[in-house]
């Protein structure tokens, strides 16, 4: 930033904090780790920052600008983690990120970032991925798109057309009321810590799935458990097997959420899917390197 006077380092540095939240929230539904999303957005800064004022100023859509820089590293960090996650030990689920609660009343932001979602999006490619997103959630024009990933706007149109029918095809149902999601999920809570096993089963959709992540360093289980009482069967024995655990609810991805630190057990952030009135889907975060930013502030916005 050599020759850069004081006042065209703060208007620069504004211009960029004003679009900070979008590009953090595009690069973590993309990538679906925090931390990998920060580094993205980092990298979009130093790229912005690098400019002269001159080109700067010829930057006409500066949001359009920041968004192709953000999707082209986020597309080449993908395709890294793809090949890493192909060893992963066990089931790979995104990382968690805390939210406010206001996030739920924003009931297609709160969707696009649920862990369910991140999920689905893992099946797609990178290219399918971003293109998804770009367009689906944050309604980038095709011509932007077909910019930012290298390809024609009628090529990104074809990829969109087959990504939302691979997506549709198997996301969950999620738009519930807030209050009826809380009375599920404190059921369920005072289910598992008590080990009441028929509290379970009535809480518990017949077809539940948990899907827990300790990706080799915490213990978890590592293929899916599908149907109400085989869950049942695992999470009975919580009051036995945790010591001292401490329990608390949070906004997790867009939803109401579970954090359980256990002396014995380590820590697990629980997402919940809740469908006609039963839980559906289990989310069992427990890898802690997925887990040491909770504490910081939530980015997501639109």
């Amino acid at each position: 930033m050599a020759g850069m006077s004081s006042s065209g380092v703060a208007d620069s540095l504004d211009l960029f904090v004003t679009h900070r939240s979008l590009l953090f929230t595009v690069a973590y539904e993309m990538i679906g780790s925090a931390a990998d999303a920060e580094d993205v957005v980092q990298e979009a800064w130093l790229r912005w920052s690098d400019l002269g004022p001159g080109a700067r100023a010829e930057v006409r859509d500066p949001r359009a600008y920041f968004v192709r820089i953000v999707t082209r590293q986020a597309l080449n960090r993908l395709r890294a983690l793809s090949r890493r996650r192909e060893d992963y030990v066990g089931e790979w689920l995104p990382e968690p990120l805390l939210t406010a609660p206001d996030v739920a009343e924003d009931v297609e932001l709160a969707e696009s970032v649920s862990i369910a979602m991140l999920t689905v999006l893992e099946s797609l490619t990178p290219v399918e991925r971003a293109v998804f997103v770009l367009r689906e959630v944050f309604a980038v024009p095709y011509e932007e798109i077909a910019e930012a990933v290298g390809k024609s706007a009628a090529a990104v149109r074809q990829i969109v057309s087959r990504a939302r029918s691979h997506v549709a095809a198997r996301r969950p149902r999620m738009r519930v009321d807030r209050s009826e999601q809380q009375e599920v999920v404190e059921r369920f809570l005072a289910a598992v810590t008590t080990g009441d096993v028929q509290g379970l089963m009535d809480v518990l959709a017949p077809d539940v799935v948990l899907i827990a992540d300790g990706g080799g360093v915490a213990q978890a289980v590592r293929v899916p458990v599908y149907g109400a009482k085989k869950v049942t069967n695992l999470l009975r024995s919580f009051p036995e097997a945790a010591l001292n655990p401490r329990i608390a609810l949070l906004w997790l991805n867009g939803g109401l959420g579970i954090r359980i630190d256990d002396e014995a057990g380590g820590p697990s952030l629980i997402s919940l899917v809740v469908e006609d009135g039963r839980i559906a889907r289990i989310f069992a975060m427990r890898n802690p390197d997925k887990l040491g930013h909770l504490e910081e502030e939530t980015r997501l916005a639109r």
